[in-house]
């Protein structure tokens, strides 16, 4: 339950300020060209708002927890009780709040649909700029404040453990990747996953020895497995340290045993241990036998409470960590070309989500909650923020009615050719949208469901 409070505060403070700030991009281009916005929201407060400042032109009947006295401004402050987004309403303007009733006024000189199409696109763009402008912040203060950390891949001296999806093209227990299509790397990331799976063919030092490992052209991200990861680094399953008083010690689990099989299922390393002990707390199994290598096979009953805590450490590998530090001013530079990377690494993975599998990866609040760490860090904590900040950047920008990229859409479309879509038009074309973003919401809510009830 701790571990769900804490992804939890994690997802509701990276999300308030990346809609704050999306938010605030609309806002102050629409203020820039003096267009009036009648409300400016974190969450959504239908019926009712937690906390509101109200305009001069506010409703008295407008309810709110706590309500400060109305100030001169045309903008209405607040934060609502639905902690879905926020929004900035905008004088003029077809949006998600479908208010018609003023469209059909005459057009104010204050409105959005009075302005000329080069500041309504600015307006429309401005969330996703801000979104973007942060994102590359957060990664500039990030690389300043910890630097750049990695193991160096060539160097794990015990290589790398893969799955079976992996050990069907080739790869080996212990390989150590070299290169990937003649380029040499040396980060475990993401872009070394994708870089497999668009290469042609992986350079691996087996046993002392070159091998390389060919990769299908059919071959992709998704393809990759999700059992265990694709590749991780080999931890060998030999015994660190015993807790005195624990279950292994009564159980007669020794410094430095290996162990090599749980109830005859064979365990080459610490990471197949440790799944082979979640299979039996999964399936409640109280006692089972653990097979040991000493100077000899010695096969030992082992009996465990709800805890499934047995009281072990593995040896720890110690490879070297490559640390880069950035100055201030060197930082900017470098935060920019990290971000980009992820960007263009993102927008790279999203064809998958028109496949089957990927459209089973779509997910909302759970789902994007547990990529946070489950123990407050703060290094962490920014770095993900930094991703989400680009992720609704560049879902924002995307051409469909109801988002910003649809009304950017139409604006070009104006710019092109010099004639205004009708209201009716942008009317029909908002609730399509919204049809659309509906499909989507009840997709990504069943399948954090199926994560995380069914």
């Amino acid at each position: 339950m701790e571990i769900f409070f804490i992804r939890a505060l994690q997802l509701i403070m990276a999300l308030s300020l990346l809609v704050l700030i999306h938010e605030f991009g609309h806002f102050i281009f629409a203020r820039l060209f003096k267009v009036r916005v009648e409300k400016f929201y974190l969450f959504f407060d239908w019926g009712i708002s937690l906390f509101m400042i109200p305009s001069k032109n506010s409703k008295k009947e407008d309810k709110a927890l706590i309500k400060l006295p109305p100030t001169k401004s045309d903008t209405e402050y607040g934060i609502g009780w639905i902690p879905l987004g926020g929004y900035c309403k905008i004088s003029g303007m077809i949006d998600e709040s479908m208010d018609t009733a003023q469209m059909e006024q005459p057009v104010q000189q204050w409105e959005f649909r009075a302005k000329p199409a080069w500041q309504r696109l600015l307006i429309m763009i401005g969330g996703v700029m801000f979104n973007f402008i942060l994102a590359l912040f957060i990664y500039s203060m990030v690389l300043f404040t910890w630097g750049e950390k990695y193991y160096d891949i060539q160097k794990a001296t015990y290589g790398m453990e893969f799955n079976s999806n992996a050990e069907a093209l080739g790869f080996v227990d212990g390989d150590i990747i070299m290169r990937v299509d003649g380029n040499d790397v040396h980060r475990h990331d993401m872009d070394l996953l994708r870089t497999i799976a668009d290469g042609k063919e992986v350079t691996v030092m087996r046993n002392g020895s070159e091998v390389t490992v060919a990769i299908p052209d059919s071959f992709g991200l998704l393809n990759m497995g999700k059992e265990m990861p694709f590749m991780q680094y080999l931890l060998p399953a030999v015994i660190d340290s015993v807790a005195p008083g624990s279950i292994a010690e009564s159980a007669g689990i020794a410094i430095n045993d290996k162990l090599i099989g749980i109830n005859g299922q064979k365990t080459d390393s610490w990471q197949e241990f440790k799944y082979a002990m979640e299979d039996l707390k999964a399936n409640n199994t109280s006692q089972f036998t653990l097979t040991v290598q000493r100077d000899s096979i010695v096969t030992l009953n082992v009996a465990v409470d709800s805890t499934f805590t047995l009281g072990i450490m593995p040896i720890m590998i110690d490879y070297p960590v490559v640390t880069h530090r950035y100055s201030f001013f060197e930082s900017f530079p470098a935060g920019i070309a990290y971000g980009w990377n992820v960007l263009v690494g993102y927008v790279s993975d999203f064809k998958y989500i028109f496949s089957k599998e990927g459209a089973k990866s779509v997910g909302m609040f759970g789902t994007i909650g547990s990529l946070f760490p489950p123990t407050w860090d703060w290094h962490q904590f920014w770095l993900m923020t930094a991703m989400l900040s680009l992720i609704l950047a560049f879902m924002n920008i995307l051409p469909i009615p109801a988002l910003d990229g649809g009304h950017v859409l139409f604006l070009l479309a104006e710019v092109v050719t010099g004639r205004k879509p009708s209201d009716k038009f942008l009317e029909r074309a908002q609730m399509v949208g919204m049809l659309i973003l509906l499909g989507l919401f009840i997709l990504a809510a069943y399948n954090d469901m199926d994560r995380f009830i069914f």
